[in-house]
């Protein structure tokens, strides 16, 4: 991984998986863009609509020097350029959208070396929001669908330092469509998380430094890369 120019403006990549137009994951990730600029005005942000974006089907071949040249040097370059990153998702099916998992298949190119056991991200700082169509009260239930995501971003070396979910997305029963836009609390709790994670990137890009919690999981992590290296597995 790059190293990060400690000189440059803090620079925030946002990925957002969702592909309706208009788009609740999207709304939201705007909403934290904001929150964001109002703590960095003169931040940088890059942001990357994925249904925008050609990135092939992972295969062996990705982890090679045969592997294709595609929209993923794109997004490549706009994450290993940031000091953090923020990826806004709907929840298709108990699961994200197919094209953000292959996304994060393809990303083991380059956010792990070249043994594919240790995390290149040396920490990086991510950020998770959720839409669904499922209330509120069900994101104990979702968490465990999705846990692959953040898991996946720290064994890259990743940090995930907060996540947001937002339920009851439909517009009625089985009706789906925007709604966050009449939701103040939600764009408000949005634009207030936006603020504390460029403040939190801020302060790990000039310090390298994370809360203890997050230093522990890192730790872990690595840890555990290190004895499944030492082993061969």
């Amino acid at each position: 991984m790059k190293a990060i120019d400690p000189t440059k403006p803090l620079t925030i990549t946002v990925i957002v998986a969702g592909t309706n137009e208009p788009s609740n994951s999207n709304m939201l990730a705007d909403t934290m863009i904001e929150g964001m600029k109002v703590a960095f005005p003169g931040m940088i942000v890059n942001k990357v609509r994925l249904k925008d974006v050609s990135i092939g089907h992972f295969n062996l071949d990705c982890y090679g020097p045969s592997c294709p040249i595609d929209g993923l040097t794109h997004v490549q370059s706009f994450i290993e350029q940031s000091d953090g990153v923020i990826i806004a998702t709907p929840v298709w099916n108990f699961g994200v959208p197919a094209h953000l998992k292959n996304l994060i298949d393809r990303m083991g190119a380059f956010a792990l070396d070249p043994s594919h056991s240790l995390g290149t991200f040396n920490g990086k700082p991510f950020f998770l929001i959720f839409t669904a169509g499922m209330p509120k009260a069900a994101w104990p239930f979702v968490r465990k669908t999705v846990s692959h995501v953040p898991i996946a971003l720290q064994y890259f070396g990743g940090s995930v330092l907060g996540t947001l979910f937002e339920g009851g997305c439909t517009k009625g029963r089985g009706v789906f469509g925007l709604v966050v836009d009449q939701r103040p609390q939600s764009l408000s709790l949005a634009k207030e998380k936006g603020a504390v994670f460029a403040k939190q990137v801020q302060n790990f890009k000039h310090t390298g430094t994370l809360p203890l919690r997050y230093v522990l999981i890192k730790k872990f992590v690595r840890l555990s890369q290190r004895i499944k290296k030492k082993l061969g597995l």
